[in-house]
């Protein structure tokens, strides 16, 4: 043992050397558009609350009601007693709310994704992913044994390039798979064209909508409904913890594929199912999707108004076309510094690295919400430029578009 321990030290002191290691940011307040950290208020861009459902009177409510009509737990995996009603009524709203035939809740969007993607692909099956798709998906595609093919970042002609290859090599079930929005960058895939090539060569696709799901498309919808791609796209994955601002994830899908996962799917198989508050605040966040659009309305203002307040200051926002907007600085080193120099002017955006991003795109990766108000993200946008300024960032080629 003390070998062990002297090695996982020896780890953590290189990312200690490296200045990766970070404490955890401890909030003593609820999550919302402002945060209390350490005793101060700050103006919240870190969070993945996009509709500031969090807070919401009629989730709280409704998880209030649940916990004392249905109990504090499930009990059991959802295959032996942990199906409850209430269960069941929500993948039949995910459903609905999806366009689908079916849906499956799981403990979380990662286990989502392992889930589907360690039942759906066998050895004799290849898939196709995008080199920039979240950890859960390059995780899950590790844990099969099927064919890996990866193609440049929402790059058509490659991703038609390795189509082709994986035709060739004579894989029984292809299945192409991107993030919807991606991560980081906040960039949206190239749907309409992916799902084209996907179908010419006989491919099947799956999104992974968990940044896109309460942002695009009609009420939320995601990326399947902002492009009109119904019935084209075979699975959607998404999560019920950010913009739906509770906890989980899901599969929303044909009905064969929904009877596989529940008697195929480790994640789902050997986890135990989401309390009745956690599932009831679900139903609540979908209610409130459809009937309050002005949320969405508000994330998209806010979005337009925070980014063109930081491109006019000089900084490189990316290709952001979503809430996700990353303030790309360069090193490691300098992301946590704009961090750390932002939050003693008020404003909670945490700095992001190698090997989350590449070593020369370090970033503040900001996201607003429906919740901030325009005085709040003036606020941040004059933390910025202070910050940018005190730091040499602004002028700086690395930090700035030429």
């Amino acid at each position: 043992m003390t070998d062990c321990l002297a090695s996982l030290t020896d780890e953590r002191d290189d990312l200690r050397r490296s200045g990766r290691l970070r404490p955890l940011a401890v909030l003593e307040s609820p999550q919302d558009a402002e945060v209390v950290i350490e005793g101060r208020r700050l103006i919240n861009l870190s969070s993945n609350n996009y509709l500031g459902l969090t807070t919401h009177p009629k989730l709280i409510a409704a998880a209030v009601d649940a916990a004392r009509t249905w109990g504090a737990g499930a009990g059991a995996v959802r295959t032996i007693a942990g199906t409850q009603a209430l269960h069941e009524e929500l993948e039949r709203r995910l459903a609905d709310f999806k366009g689908t035939e079916a849906a499956l809740t799981l403990q979380s969007g990662y286990a989502a994704n392992l889930g589907v993607l360690g039942t759906v692909l066998g050895e004799a099956d290849a898939v196709v992913s995008d080199e920039l798709n979240h950890a859960s998906i390059i995780d899950g595609i590790r844990l099969t044994k099927a064919a890996r093919y990866r193609f440049r970042h929402r790059d058509l002609d490659d991703l038609e390039a390795q189509l082709g290859a994986a035709r060739r090599d004579g894989r029984r079930r292809v299945l192409v798979v991107t993030d919807g929005v991606f991560s980081m960058d906040g960039d949206i895939a190239p749907l309409p064209g992916l799902v084209e090539r996907a179908e010419a060569a006989g491919a099947a696709v799956m999104v992974d909508d968990a940044h896109a799901s309460g942002v695009l498309g009609r009420h939320g919808r995601g990326t399947v409904d902002h492009f009109g791609l119904h019935g084209r796209v075979l699975i959607q994955v998404g999560t019920l913890s950010k913009a739906i601002g509770v906890l989980g994830g899901y599969v929303a899908a044909p009905l064969a594929v929904r009877e596989l996962l529940i008697h195929a799917a480790r994640p789902f198989l050997f986890s135990t199912s989401h309390p009745p508050a956690v599932v009831a605040a679900c139903l609540a966040a979908l209610e409130v999707l459809e009937t309050e659009p002005d949320r969405q309305d508000r994330l998209w203002a806010n979005t337009r108004r925070f980014k063109a307040g930081l491109e006019a200051l000089g900084f490189d926002c990316g290709q952001s076309e979503t809430p996700i907007t990353p303030v790309i600085v360069g090193s490691a080193d300098r992301a946590m510094a704009l961090a750390d120099a932002l939050r003693a002017r008020g404003v909670f955006a945490q700095g992001i690295g190698f090997p989350t991003v590449p070593r020369d795109r370090g970033r503040v990766r900001t996201i607003v919400s429906a919740s901030h108000t325009d005085a709040q993200l003036d606020r941040a946008l004059g933390a910025f430029a202070a910050a940018g300024q005190a730091l040499g960032l602004r002028g700086s080629a690395s930090a700035v578009r030429p």
